[in-house]
């Protein structure tokens, strides 16, 4: 299994509304491509102050390797990953994917 970790640094102008439609294109791709078998999503809620700016985030519960690449390469997931970059601080510097295989 693979968890692919995202941390998310939005904009301060994005509006909550905004984050979850970002995060409904992301949560319908579940059952759409073969392997990706769960998301979430949420805020960070740790008291520990080093979260680097990064206040938001997900994890998609994806069966393999092979899944997650499928996931990756997705159209629908590129569309909705524009849209994530263009709300984030400073576009991909506010985005930080981490894989970990379990």
């Amino acid at each position: 299994m693979i968890r692919h970790i995202v941390l998310i640094n939005f904009r301060d102008d994005v509006s909550e509304e905004h984050k979850l439609e970002i995060y409904a294109e992301l949560r319908a791709l579940v059952g759409q491509i073969d392997g990706l078998d769960g998301a979430q999503f949420g805020r960070n809620v740790s008291p520990e102050g080093l979260s680097k700016g990064f206040r938001d985030g997900f994890v998609m519960e994806l069966r393999d390797a092979e899944a997650r690449d499928r996931y990756l390469a997705d159209p629908r997931h590129q569309a909705a990953g524009r849209k994530l970059v263009a709300a984030c601080e400073g576009g991909l510097e506010g985005v930080l994917p981490f894989d970990m295989e379990l």
